[in-house]
């Protein structure tokens, strides 16, 4: 019995020592347009509905979606007017809430900012379709990500996450959680655009 304890702990010990993976080196710090450096203030977590600027500056990601019916979405094609990307999921009740409210904000800002919906569904259009026909937007598009691969380039973010880009297709700022889009608050983030 003494035996197999004795070759049991340090092959234990070997095997515990063995899983210690080392930390990523920590990530250059981003500037934004002007040459700012963001600061560790500006890459803190912030709270539901807080806009995080601290990748303003990023280009829009190159990815293209598909709506349901095909049509396809570049999103470094979007460059020429402010756009706000928003991910969501149709079992989101956050989201789900968002989504009039989204409508309305791409209804009253119309020629002066695109609202992109990009549903994170796994099931695609079997989810997405029938809640777009049932609601009737008058705006908003059925933008599908199915793989995730917009929340995993986000750093997988929890939904909704909204991410607002300039017309130069600059990154504004990105809020993590849902927000009223029909308040002055979420106007004048919006305006940070430079419509």
């Amino acid at each position: 019995m003494s035996l197999s304890l004795t070759l049991v702990v340090p092959g234990l010990a070997l095997l515990i020592g063995g899983c210690d993976r080392q930390s990523e080196p920590p990530a250059q710090p981003a500037a934004d347009t002007a040459g700012h450096v963001a600061s560790d203030a500006d890459r803190q977590p912030t709270a539901t509905g807080a806009p995080d600027r601290s990748h303003a500056g990023t280009p829009l990601p190159d990815f293209t979606f598909a709506d349901p019916a095909g049509k396809k979405l570049h999103l470094p094609e979007l460059k020429g007017q402010p756009v706000l990307i928003n991910l969501w999921a149709t079992w989101c009740a956050p989201c789900v809430t968002e989504m009039p409210l989204l409508d309305k904000l791409a209804t009253d800002l119309q020629g002066t900012l695109r609202v992109v919906t990009i549903s994170q569904d796994m099931q695609g259009a079997t989810k997405v379709s029938p809640f777009f026909a049932e609601r009737k937007f008058a705006h908003l598009e059925p933008w599908l990500d199915t793989e995730n691969d917009l929340a995993f380039h986000f750093g997988g973010a929890n939904l909704p996450l909204s991410i607002l880009y300039d017309a130069q297709g600059r990154e504004v700022w990105r809020i993590a959680g849902d927000l009223d889009w029909s308040g002055q608050k979420a106007r004048g983030l919006v305006a940070e655009a430079g419509q």
